[in-house]
């Protein structure tokens, strides 16, 4: 790999980037980071070298750890109880030097273990590690919080305390109608750029003569843009999580059913995360061009600011200007595929919300194929992100598969046979992301019941399985766990999600055949996201003795404010980043080993960024973690 971001990175200006995390005229981000003059942040180091999932283990399930030392030789560990008595003891197997992490490493494995309980610890080499449990239901409550994360990012409602958590409570952001008077300026009747702004940005003189109401919808990340993009792939997973119940035998669907979620909607009859979808989906359905209109049926790329807004910024304060970037023909095909998901998962609850689905998603669809090159812009990143994708492949094979599935019509099966994914691998080594949606459409196929030949509805099956042999073969070559090695050895940006998503495909390959190989796999991928890793971190906030908590928010920004809360608890912090890419990352982390890329500051947005589509990852794998 060059020095050039992945294409699955999220094409931001570092520039642009720094600056605005600070406001327009204010003083540069290494500066305020810096203290002007005081010293870095300090490069993170973990507290103990024993490293566990800090969660705990399931009693039928792997039960490893990793220790770094320099001893070469075996060394005698110890588990401990509660109370210290020892409850297993054996020699723990070295791993020699782990390139990803920058240190000599060891292997624990107390799989044989059959005591449960909480407050377990190993020690070995002179070191202790942190708490743990082995006892059942160890992942339902970080399930709920993945997943009732959602809430707290909407866009266009006022946050009610009640239902999130009182330090959570907000008025609604960007909800002003014109006219009103409103400092901040809402999304009920948002312009096109202004064609001089779409010049620079776009290179044409682009823009409308209309206005859309596009309130609602998730925020992003850490700011208030809103993509079709990025919320495409992350409402489709939400989709998926529910979905995957319907159709896997011995699947539950309560945890993510009427009242398993953190939502106002509880109650209505109707699951919680098919309300928490709609919420998207709805938003994906405002940022379709109307009938009538240049473009029509195609979707707007994007909505935000003008220009970044300082840190922090609370939405219903948020006083810069938005508009509606230039439609895009991956836009359109995100809305496309969520849009044609969706309509076959609602049509039990709302089927004329269900037809609205279907009907947008055959519009966009064909918007689409009449123009299959309308990239968005490396340049449109004043105040939002890029969002860039040049290569569109899997997005016309994801949308294909999820119309065909819903529709059963034989123009969508004959735009997959015709697709280079339809025989081609759809899952990469480094996991799948907004950029790279084959393997969504692959899931489907394989999964969702449909009129696909049975022959072809096997090869997908078998597409899955063989991508879950090679993840399966990646995790046995890394001594923390992790089912991610990127072929480059650099950690890409939010890694922490990638992990997560190949884990996803382990999970599903167990669904689809059984092998118990796969389950325990996807497992120990889990021991890494909760603190199995070189930091001994928990990735996920408010889970594990030592975790995330300053994730890169412009309103979940205790760090800078003590009025204003953490992120809420589950929430995904974007993990280890080997190009690093923000003044805090640079100054503290130079020529760190890549699991050593992070550190869990709030102006880091290039290693500590949360992100709709990384909580949707995790919330989709922790429902998994949590019916086992």
């Amino acid at each position: 790999m060059t020095t050039a971001p992945r294409r699955g990175r999220r094409r931001r200006s570092p520039r642009r980037l720094i600056y605005a995390a600070l406001g327009g005229g204010a003083l540069w981000l290494a500066v305020a980071a810096l203290g002007g003059g005081d010293a870095a942040p300090a490069r993170p180091q973990p507290a103990t070298p024993l490293h566990v999932n800090q969660l705990g283990y399931l009693p039928d399930g792997p039960k490893r750890a990793t220790l770094a030392t320099p001893r070469r030789q075996p060394l005698a560990w110890r588990l401990l109880d509660a109370a210290g008595g020892t409850v297993a003891e054996g020699m723990t197997t070295p791993r020699g030097d782990d390139a990803s992490a920058g240190r000599n490493v060891h292997v624990i494995d107390f799989g044989a273990v059959e005591a449960t309980g909480d407050g377990f610890r190993l020690a070995a080499d002179g070191a202790r590690s942190p708490p743990f449990a082995i006892r059942p239901g160890l992942y339902d409550a970080a399930a709920r919080a993945a997943l009732s994360f959602f809430y707290p990012m909407r866009s266009g409602v006022a946050i009610d305390g009640a239902v999130a958590g009182t330090a959570y409570a907000r008025p609604a952001g960007h909800a002003a109608a014109p006219g009103d008077g409103a400092t901040n300026k809402g999304d009920r009747a948002v312009p096109c750029l202004p064609p001089e702004t779409a010049a620079e940005q776009y290179g044409e003189a682009w823009t409308c003569d209309y206005t859309l109401d596009v309130a609602g919808g998730w925020y992003d990340a850490g700011d208030q843009g809103k993509y079709v993009v990025n919320g495409g792939i992350a409402v489709a997973q939400l989709l998926s999580a529910y979905e995957r119940t319907l159709h896997v035998d011995g699947a539950g669907a309560e945890a993510l059913g009427d009242g398993g979620l953190a939502v106002p909607e509880a109650g209505n009859g109707v699951p919680d995360i098919l309300d928490e979808a709609r919420w998207q989906l709805e938003f994906l359905l405002s940022m379709q061009v109307p009938e009538g209109e240049p473009r029509a049926g195609m979707a707007h790329h994007k909505v935000h600011d003008d220009a970044w807004t300082a840190l922090p910024t609370l939405p219903h304060e948020d006083p810069r200007p938005r508009y509606l970037h230039r439609p895009s023909t991956a836009a359109t095909l995100n809305l496309a595929a969520a849009a044609a998901q969706g309509a076959r998962l609602y049509r039990p609850h709302d089927a004329a919300f269900a037809e609205r689905l279907r009907a947008a998603a055959v519009r966009a669809y064909a918007a689409a194929r009449a123009e299959p090159d309308l990239l968005p812009s490396r340049d449109a990143s004043a105040g939002g992100g890029a969002y860039f994708d040049e290569r569109l492949s899997d997005e016309f094979y994801w949308a294909a598969a999820e119309l065909f599935v819903t529709t059963g019509e034989p123009a969508y099966l004959a735009d997959l046979e015709a697709s280079p994914h339809w025989r081609g691998t759809a899952f990469r080594r480094d996991g799948f992301d907004w950029a790279n949606v084959a393997a969504l459409g692959r899931l489907t196929l394989a999964t969702v019941p449909s009129t696909l030949e049975p022959a072809a509805r096997a090869a997908a099956r078998a597409s899955l399985v063989d991508a879950a042999e090679r993840y399966l073969a990646l995790q046995q070559g890394e001594p923390f766990g992790q089912p991610y090695a990127p072929e480059s050895g650099r950690y890409a940006w939010g890694s922490s999600h990638l992990v997560a998503q190949n884990a996803i495909v382990l999970a599903r390959a167990h669904d689809l055949s059984g092998d118990a190989r796969f389950r325990r796999a996807a497992l120990e991928a889990a021991d890494y996201l909760f603190g199995r890793n070189a930091l001994g971190l928990s990735y996920v906030t408010g889970f594990g003795a030592r975790h995330a908590e300053n994730q890169h928010s412009r309103w979940f920004a205790a760090q800078l404010d003590p009025a204003l809360p953490h992120p809420p608890r589950g929430t995904l912090a974007g993990g280890p980043n080997s190009w690093l890419g923000d003044a805090v990352a640079d100054a503290a982390l130079a020529g760190c080993a890549p699991q050593l890329c992070y550190i869990d500051h709030i102006e880091s947005f290039s290693t500590n960024e949360m992100t709709v589509n990384w909580n949707a990852a995790l919330g989709q794998f922790a429902a998994w973690l949590a019916e086992q």
